[in-house]
């Protein structure tokens, strides 16, 4: 196979709060959002979301060289009410 039928990629995810996970694969020309997670072992993990660079996409995308998969968990609580929890209770200074 040559050079320029190959993909570098990276994946990313966090299988828990404050825990990243980052693999780079090299990966044929061809190659599925679905199939570079089954090949890094990932795809067996639950509600999660595929996004290349923030975007989500669907399992079928195709690859491109330097794409970098995220899989993203699902969200526990709405980011607005884990702030408006956050700051409950603290006082405005005058």
């Amino acid at each position: 196979m040559s050079a320029e039928s190959l993909l570098r990629i990276e994946l990313f995810g966090s299988p828990g709060s404050r825990q990243i996970e980052r693999q780079a694969l090299i990966l044929p020309a061809g190659t599925t959002v679905a199939e570079a997670l089954r090949q890094a072992g990932w795809l067996d993990q639950p509600g999660r979301v595929a996004a290349i660079w923030g975007r989500p996409v669907e399992p079928d995308h195709p690859l491109r060289e330097g794409d970098r998969i995220e899989w993203l968990r699902a969200l526990s609580v709405d980011p607005k009410e884990a702030r408006r929890q956050r700051y409950r209770g603290h006082s405005r200074p005058r």
